[in-house]
C-alpha cells in the first residue's frame, strides 16, 4: 500500500521542477515499460497492478503491486496504465555527439509535446543517434513526450544546451543545414551525409540569432497547384521529409 507521501511524490514527477529536483521522470504502459527494462535506462521503481503481466523484472528494481485506485492517483495519463516506472534522467553529454561523423537533428524552441516524441521517433527510424535542443525546447522528460516516443526514447540521445553556443563551436568544422521557405529545393541540393540539421519553433521557425549559423538553408517544395491555399507542413512531418531525403542520398 503507498503512503500519502509515496503518492505526493510519484505524482509531484508531472512536474518538470521536481524530475530536475530528484533528477528522474515517469513512464507508464506494459509496450512502452517493457521497452524500457530491456534497455541501458536505469528503472529505480516500478508500480503496477494486478493486470499487468511483466515478468522481466531484475531483483535491483524497487517493485511493488499496487491497487487500481492507487494507480489513478500517481498516473498522468487520463486512463491510468497496469505499470509505472520511475527512471533515472541519462546523464548524456555534448561532448559524446561526435558531429564530424553523424547526422545530428538540432531544435530550436519546439513546444508541442507531440511534435518532439514524434520527432524522436523519427530519428530512432532513420537512424539518428542524436538530438540537440535549445534550452527552451519542451521537455524530452515530460510525461507526455515520453508516451509519444514509444520506446524511442531508449536508443536516441537528447541532450539541452545553448543552441546557439554549440552551433558557433562546430560551424566551421561540419556543415549545419536550415529549414527555410526560401531556402534551395530539397530535391535539388547536394546534401552531406554528415553535420546537423535544424528544425525550428512551429509558429515562428528558425529563430535570427540560429539562422545566422546555418551553412545551407534549404526548403521542401509544394507541389499543390493552389499553391497559395496549402498550409504549411507541421514540423514533425518537414523532419520526416528531410530526414528521409538525406538518407535516400
Amino acid at each position: 500500500m503507498l503512503t500519502k507521501n509515496t503518492i505526493k511524490r510519484l505524482s509531484s514527477l508531472q512536474s518538470k521542477k521536481f524530475r530536475k529536483e530528484y533528477s528522474v521522470f515517469i513512464a507508464e504502459g506494459p509496450r512502452l515499460v517493457d521497452e524500457l527494462l530491456n534497455s541501458n535506462l536505469e528503472i529505480k521503481e516500478l508500480y503496477y497492478t494486478t493486470e499487468w503481466k511483466g515478468n522481466n523484472l531484475s531483483k535491483s528494481i524497487h517493485s511493488e503491486l499496487i491497487s487500481t485506485e492507487e494507480m489513478k492517483k500517481i498516473s498522468a495519463l487520463s486512463t491510468p496504465s497496469q505499470v509505472f516506472a520511475v527512471l533515472e534522467i541519462p546523464g548524456y553529454r555534448i561532448n559524446d555527439i561526435d558531429f564530424s561523423n553523424e547526422l545530428v537533428l538540432a531544435l530550436d524552441t519546439i513546444q508541442d509535446p507531440g511534435n518532439l516524441g514524434t520527432i524522436v521517433r523519427l530519428a530512432d527510424w532513420f537512424g539518428i543517434n542524436s538530438i540537440i535542443c535549445s534550452h527552451e525546447t519542451v521537455d524530452i522528460f515530460s510525461p507526455k513526450v515520453v508516451q509519444s516516443t514509444m520506446g524511442a526514447i531508449t536508443r536516441v540521445k537528447v541532450v539541452y544546451c545553448d543552441l546557439k553556443k554549440e552551433l558557433t563551436r562546430i560551424k566551421s568544422k561540419v556543415p549545419i543545414y536550415g529549414t527555410f521557405m526560401e531556402g534551395s529545393n530539397i530535391y535539388e541540393t547536394e546534401l552531406n551525409p554528415k553535420g546537423v540539421v535544424v528544425m525550428g519553433n512551429e509558429g515562428n521557425g528558425i529563430s535570427a540569432d540560429i539562422e545566422k549559423l546555418v551553412s545551407q538553408k534549404i526548403h521542401i517544395p509544394s507541389f499543390a497547384k493552389d499553391r497559395n491555399n496549402v498550409e504549411s507542413l507541421n514540423v514533425a512531418m518537414a523532419t520526416a521529409i528531410v530526414c528521409s531525403e538525406f538518407r535516400r542520398r
